[in-house]
């Protein structure tokens, strides 16, 4: 069988992560991370005029490592904010290209990888990709209905990683992924829960705007009502409202920590982590657990109500993302939602391996790449 060498680039809004693999085999994986001041040139710039230092910095790792150019056969970037897609894996062309470079959804450094990709593959005459972006939606009709017309619910969530793990349950319980009916919880800085069907995503909270479960830094699903009155109480301007519901919402709050770690410690051993923001004076570690456990409380209610999106019929439930390695949280899942189905657990995000795994499917079958 055919060993594909792949190169995979994955920008994030202050590090970069290159990877190159021979097959299945990484052959080398470089983070690089960027200060305050290395991007302070670029502070009032679209995110597009730090294309040249990301670039540079993906090619001086191939080099580093010894890499010569002529041996690769694609190169994958992560997929940005584009226009709303369904899954799968994308050939960069140039509507995508021209929706990366004006960022149609957003500004956003993960916008960069598709455009690198092009542009280091099309001289070597190779085919450049992207894979399941956030902006990935299947959604059912009924699924995007929130009650006002104005404001449809969306869909925004960590698809790569949803997807892969999916993948891998589906080969752990013997079955195609499109035969699965799953729930799949990604928890991190923020948390979704997807109902997986007919290998789609049919139902999922938006992670990024103030919907589902609290997380480490979002507010999550807030009372409208109350939300509404803080938004015209006169005492926050827009930009802090914007920081409450991401960025300042959610177990920072209630904590003074998103560090989920640093918080597991607490409340375990008593001990702080310098510096992460907890203080003993303000939070004890009995407050510490409640606030944790709300947030678990909330996502299993998130999971509960996929339960019902996939009429009680549900294969496994999955969690994945950094809080599925959690001490004080996961319990507490199990707790509360083991009785819907098996709980499988993929803990973590290997974004870099799937979206190697993504190419090396296109490169084989080239009927399943799509087209933007």
């Amino acid at each position: 069988m055919i060993e594909y060498n792949i190169l995979v680039i994955n920008p994030g809004s202050t590090s970069d992560e290159v990877s190159y693999y021979r097959g299945e085999k990484e052959v080398f994986h470089k983070t690089v991370r960027y200060s305050p001041e290395d991007l302070k040139p670029y502070d009032h710039e679209k995110i597009t005029a730090q294309f040249d230092l990301r670039k540079k910095m993906a090619l001086e790792a191939l080099k580093e490592h010894g890499v010569e150019l002529k041996e690769l056969s694609a190169v994958i970037g992560r997929g940005g904010l584009v226009r709303p897609i369904e899954g799968g894996v994308y050939a960069v062309d140039d509507k995508l290209l021209a929706d990366l470079r004006e960022g149609v959804l957003g500004d956003h450094s993960s916008n960069l990888g598709g455009i690198i990709a092009h542009d280091i593959a099309t001289p070597l005459g190779i085919k450049s990709f992207i894979a399941d972006p956030v902006v990935v939606d299947e959604l059912l009709p009924l699924a995007r209905y929130s009650g006002m017309p104005e404001n449809p619910r969306i869909s925004i969530f960590h698809a790569l990683n949803q997807k892969r793990v999916g993948r891998h349950a589906a080969k752990q319980l013997g079955k195609p992924y499109e035969e699965c009916r799953l729930i799949v919880m990604h928890g991190g800085g923020g948390v979704s829960v997807g109902a997986h069907l007919g290998g789609r995503v049919i139902d999922v909270n938006n992670a990024l705007n103030g919907d589902g479960p609290m997380t480490p830094q979002r507010s999550g699903g807030v009372p409208a009502g109350g939300l509404v009155n803080m938004c015209f109480s006169g005492k926050y301007t827009r930009q802090e409202m914007l920081l409450k519901l991401k960025g300042q919402g959610g177990l920072v709050a209630y904590t003074g920590t998103s560090d989920c770690i640093a918080l597991e410690k607490y409340i375990l051993t008593g001990e702080i982590k310098p510096g992460c923001g907890l203080d003993p004076d303000k939070v004890t570690r009995d407050e510490a657990r409640e606030a944790v456990d709300a947030m678990g409380y909330q996502i299993c209610k998130e999971i509960g109500g996929m339960a019902t999106v996939l009429e009680g019929k549900v294969d496994a439930i999955v969690l994945t993302g950094g809080l599925a390695y959690d001490k004080v949280l996961v319990p507490e899942i199990k707790r509360r939602v083991g009785w819907i189905a098996q709980i499988l657990s993929y803990p973590g995000g290997d974004e870099m391996t799937a979206l190697r795994a993504a190419a090396e499917i296109a490169l084989r079958h080239p009927a399943k790449i799509k087209r933007y």
